[in-house]
């Protein structure tokens, strides 16, 4: 409760999202829920949390929107300008070093973010770019209020030279278990597979999602 008065209208907003990036043999599987909320209130069930910084690097955004929105646009500017200077597409280091940069210099920013995509140098990768600036390559990373209730499960399962498959199954089941536990995320499944071949989007709908424990199907064609 804040300490303006009883009612708490003075706290700030609590906002809450998930995140998931998986790398696999051959490049990463990056997925996010759809939910956007103030407080109790959900302002958006089917945001895009995925967002293009260029053709073969791709931020997950969790936090601020507003904030991480900002951040996104002015990397991708200055991915392009880099990209204009190299005549030729930059790697995943770079583009994340660019993410952990916007961070490090802009503290007041909230904004949790990962940053995945291939290259010819170093294949697949992942980057966690928390707040406050940091920057660590992991083979698998998760963030957002629903994160919690992730990284056992991630842990566990999670294996070196996984395939495609097996890497967007285990991205996918990931999503479904935060959003059937945390009260802040929701909506559909987002995934981006990003390998050599470029990448590929995928949705999956709330009646598609795997069932936890005691949850009841979503009905045909309804986002919760």
């Amino acid at each position: 409760m804040a300490d303006g008065g009883p009612s708490g209208l003075d706290a700030p907003p609590h906002t809450g999202t998930t995140i998931v990036a998986v790398s696999y043999a051959g490049g990463v599987v990056i997925g996010a829920d759809s939910r956007v909320s103030t407080g109790t209130y959900v302002s958006n069930r089917a945001s895009d949390k995925i967002t293009s910084l260029c053709d073969n690097v791709y931020l997950l955004r969790s936090g601020s929107a507003a904030d991480t929105q900002a951040v996104s646009d002015y990397v991708r500017y200055f991915t392009e300008s880099h990209e204009m200077q190299l005549n030729r597409t930059p790697g995943v280091w770079t583009v994340a070093n660019l993410v952990k940069e916007m961070n490090y210099q802009y503290k007041h920013l909230v904004g949790a973010m990962i940053v995945a995509g291939w290259d010819e140098d170093e294949g697949g990768q992942v980057y966690g770019c928390p707040i406050g600036g940091t920057i660590s390559r992991e083979p698998w990373t998760t963030d957002g209020s629903g994160s919690t209730f992730l990284w056992g499960l991630l842990d566990s399962e999670f294996k070196d030279g996984m395939s495609r498959q097996e890497a967007e199954d285990l991205t996918a089941t990931a999503l479904a278990l935060a959003m059937s536990r945390d009260g802040s995320s929701g909506g559909v499944i987002r995934l981006v597979t990003i390998c050599k071949e470029g990448a590929e989007r995928r949705l999956i709908t709330p009646e598609q999602h795997p069932v936890f424990w005691d949850e009841i199907p979503a009905p045909m064609g309804m986002i919760v």
